[in-house]
C-alpha cells in the first residue's frame, strides 16, 4: 500500500493505477477543478502527502500546475506519451502496469519555500544540449524529459522544470549522454 495519495484525473486512470499498485486516489474530474476536490488534496498532502498523476498532454500539465499551485510539496509521476498511448487517445488510462510502476518508482519533489532553489541546470545548458533553439530542439526535450523523469515541456517550462525537481548538473549530464549514446545507436 503506498503512503501518499495519488491526485488522477479520472475513473478509467483510478482502476490503471489500482491494476499496478494498492494505493488510494482523488480523481479531479477532468480540467475543471472544483474547490472541494482541491481542499481534499490539500488535507492529503497534510495527513499522507499526494503524488500528482495525470496525463501526458496539455490538459493533465494544466491539472498538475493547477494542484501543485494550490498544494505545494507534492511528489509528480510523469509518464512518456508513448507508453500512454493507445489508438491516437493519451492518457494514464492506457497505461501498463508496468509503465506505471516506472513511474511511481521515478517520482520527483517540487522545490518548496526555504527548500533551497538549487538551479543546477542553466538557459546555456539547455542551448548547448541542444533543447533550445535548435532543428530537434522538441523532439530532444522530449527524450531528455523522459530520461529525467520531468516529461515533456517547451523550453522555458522545461528549465523551470530542471530547477523545480533541482535537477542536478550530473543528473542533466548523464541524461545527456545517455540521450547522445542513444541517437548514435538508432
Amino acid at each position: 500500500m503506498m503512503k501518499e495519495i495519488i491526485v488522477v484525473e479520472g475513473k478509467d486512470d483510478t482502476v490503471a493505477i489500482k491494476r499496478a499498485v494498492e494505493a488510494e486516489t482523488i480523481e479531479t474530474g477532468g480540467s475543471a477543478i472544483g474547490e472541494a476536490v482541491l481542499k481534499r488534496v490539500e488535507l492529503a498532502q497534510q495527513r499522507r502527502g499526494v503524488i500528482i498523476f495525470t496525463d501526458p498532454d496539455h490538459a493533465g500539465e494544466r491539472i498538475r500546475k493547477i494542484v501543485a499551485q494550490r498544494v505545494p510539496g507534492c511528489k509528480h509521476a510523469f509518464l512518456p506519451q508513448e507508453e500512454a498511448l493507445y489508438k491516437g487517445d493519451i492518457g494514464v488510462e492506457n497505461a501498463s502496469p508496468e509503465a506505471i510502476r516506472r513511474a511511481l518508482a521515478n517520482l520527483r519533489t517540487e522545490a518548496t519555500e526555504g527548500s533551497g532553489n538549487l538551479a543546477e541546470v542553466t538557459m546555456d545548458d539547455l542551448m548547448q544540449a541542444g533543447l533550445l533553439v535548435h532543428a530537434q530542439a522538441s523532439e530532444r526535450r522530449l527524450k531528455m524529459g523522459n530520461l529525467l523523469g520531468i516529461g515533456y515541456a517547451n523550453g522555458k517550462q522545461f528549465y523551470k522544470r530542471c530547477s523545480t525537481f533541482r535537477i542536478t548538473q550530473e543528473e542533466f549530464q548523464r541524461a545527456l549522454r545517455t540521450m547522445e549514446s542513444e541517437g548514435e545507436h538508432s
